[in-house]
C-alpha cells in the first residue's frame, strides 16, 4: 500500500527551526498515514510550542489531525503578543538562560531559574506543577508533553533574548521590585537595619537600600547601576505599555 504524500510549508518565523530541506517553502513529504499532524511537525524540527495553528487545504485543523494523501498543510507561528490564559504570567528558565532570568527579574518579571541542570523531566514537571511558561533553547525539552506552556528562545545573545520574550509574552513590567539572585520580592529598608550586612565603604557612601524578603540580600545603587539602568530604560521605552 502506498503511503500518503502531503505538501507542507512553514511560516517564515518557523523556518530556522525546521529541517534544512524544509526551509525554502512548500515541499513534498511522505507520511506513514497514521501519525498526527503535530507529530509530523515536530519530526521536522518545530516544537508545537511555536505553532500558532495549521490549515489543511484552506481549512483550520487541530494538531491531532491525521494528514491524508494530497493534502496541502500550512503551519503558522504563534501570534505576538501570545496570550497565556488562566494564571498570572510566570516563567521557568533552563540552566542555559541564567542571564535572561536575571534581566527578567530586574524588570520585575517572575522568572524561576535553576543554576544546576536538574534534567528535562524535572523541569517539565515543575512547569506543569507551578503553571509556568518554560523557556529554553532545547527543542527536545519543549517537545515534552507534560509541560504546561513553553517558548523557544531563538537567540543566544541576552539582549535579543530579552526582546524576544518581552515582545512575545508582553509580561507586566515593574523594574527594581524583584531580587535578581533568588526571584524574591524587594522592599525598602532602613540603612541601620542592614548595616551589619554592608561593607564599611558601602555604609559610608550610600543611604538608600532595598532588601529581598526571601534571601535577605541587600541592594543599593552601586557601581553597576548605570549598566542595569540602561537595560531597564531600553525595555521600558519599547515595552513600557505593559508596565505597572
Amino acid at each position: 500500500m502506498n503511503r500518503p504524500q502531503i505538501h507542507i510549508s512553514f511560516a517564515p518565523e518557523l523556518r530556522s527551526l525546521a529541517a534544512p530541506e524544509r526551509r525554502q517553502g512548500r515541499t513534498a513529504l511522505i507520511t506513514d498515514g497514521s501519525s498526527t499532524l503535530g507529530h509530523v511537525i515536530e519530526s521536522l524540527g518545530v516544537p508545537l510550542t511555536e505553532v500558532g495553528g495549521a490549515r489543511v487545504d484552506g481549512r483550520e485543523v487541530p494538531v491531532s489531525h491525521v494528514p491524508g494523501d494530497g493534502e496541502d498543510v500550512r503551519v503558522r507561528a504563534v501570534e505576538r503578543p501570545q496570550q497565556v490564559p488562566g494564571v498570572p504570567l510566570r516563567f521557568l528558565l533552563d540552566v542555559h538562560l541564567g542571564t535572561l532570568a536575571r534581566r527578567l527579574r530586574l524588570l520585575g518579571v517572575d522568572a524561576a531559574y535553576e543554576s544546576e541542570d536538574v534534567g528535562d523531566p524535572e523541569l517539565a514537571a515543575r512547569s506543569a506543577a507551578q503553571r509556568r511558561v518554560l523557556l529554553s533553547r532545547d527543542r527536545g525539552l519543549l517537545r515534552r508533553r507534560e509541560i504546561w506552556a513553553g517558548g523557544y528562545v531563538y537567540s543566544d545573545r541576552p539582549d535579543e533574548q530579552l526582546r524576544d520574550v518581552l515582545s512575545r509574552f508582553a509580561p507586566r513590567l515593574a523594574p527594581w521590585t524583584r531580587c535578581t539572585a533568588c526571584n524574591g520580592t524587594l522592599t525598602e529598608t532602613d540603612k541601620d537595619a542592614v548595616a551589619e550586612l554592608l561593607e564599611h565603604g558601602t555604609r559610608r557612601s550610600y543611604d538608600v537600600f532595598a532588601q529581598c524578603t526571601r534571601c535577605e540580600r541587600v541592594y543599593w545603587r552601586g557601581a553597576h547601576h548605570a549598566q542595569l539602568e540602561a537595560i531597564v530604560e531600553r525595555a521600558m521605552s519599547e515595552f513600557g505599555g505593559a508596565a505597572v
